[in-house]
């Protein structure tokens, strides 16, 4: 892998967290390049990483193996098309703009034979700690595969999946699910500030909770459910805490919220995915 060249459209802050993932691994830094419009996004590149950044997206992928594709969603169609005339066959391409389909990019990019993938990745990975689900056209080869999850194991878990299709319902999970944890450790905040305690000490006490909940359920190979039946005494506090959620039907509002995030994800996809007139 540290033989390829890698070009980054865009040099935002999941490219900047790729980035550094990858020179946090070993890539060497000269391999890698950057193009931006943003000459701010650029210095910041070049300052923190070294790398090569360009202000032209034509000479950011001269000579490169894989092509990250890290602007937002509504630029992604003007961007591939600018692409497309200066395409190399052997190149991967990488697009990590949620709701755009293979299919659109293969048809923006006029290269039925190009290697493409899609990778949803969610906001942890600017602190190494992502999950990003990846799928991947035929045209994909086994060593561009081992490429692809290399780079995006570099800030987190990455895992493949066997159908685009079920890209909405990993946007509903994992690309969404940051702000419904926020939104629970937000609810606990305020209501132990009401119970008394002190704004930094219900903040601090929640972010250690949630942290120390993850890493349990990370490094058990036990269900959610079995983890929460351990630390739940019958007659005890938790127990009726959990009554009080589950008489709130916590989970039917969960089930009702990654549904609507799945269904909007489809309709983003269908939208993103019109030709531009």
């Amino acid at each position: 892998m540290k033989d390829c060249k890698i070009a980054f459209i865009g040099g935002g802050n999941m490219a900047r967290s790729l980035i550094g993932g990858l020179i946090a691994d070993g890539f060497p830094s000269q391999h890698l390049h950057a193009s931006d419009p943003e000459s701010t996004h650029l210095d910041k590149l070049k300052s923190a990483y070294s790398i090569q950044t360009f202000t032209d997206n034509i000479a950011a992928i001269n000579g490169c193996d894989v092509i990250i594709l890290a602007v937002k969603p509504q630029q992604l169609q003007s961007v591939v098309k600018q692409l497309a005339p200066h395409w190399q066959i052997n190149s991967l391409l990488i697009s990590i703009a949620a709701g755009i389909r293979l299919d659109d990019i293969a048809r923006w990019l006029e290269q039925d034979s190009a290697a493409l993938v899609r990778a949803m990745p969610n906001t942890p990975a600017l602190v190494q700690a992502g999950a990003t689900a990846l799928c991947a056209n035929e045209n994909v080869s086994n060593h561009q595969h081992e490429l692809a999850e290399s780079i995006l194991r570099s800030v987190g878990l990455a895992l493949w999946i066997d159908d685009e299709a079920k890209i909405d319902a990993v946007t509903a999970l994992s690309g969404s699910g940051p702000a419904y944890f926020f939104l629970v450790m937000e609810a606990m905040e305020k209501a132990a500030i009401e119970l008394g305690l002190e704004p930094e000490t219900a903040r601090l006490l929640c972010i250690q909770t949630a942290f120390g909940s993850a890493k349990m359920a990370l490094e058990s190979d036990a269900p959610a459910a079995l983890l929460r039946q351990q630390v739940t005494s019958p007659g005890g506090t938790t127990e009726r805490a959990l009554h009080e959620l589950e008489d709130g039907d916590l989970r039917g509002l969960f089930e009702n919220a990654l549904v609507a995030a799945a269904l909007r994800s489809r309709e983003l996809a269908i939208q993103l995915g019109e030709d531009d007139a």
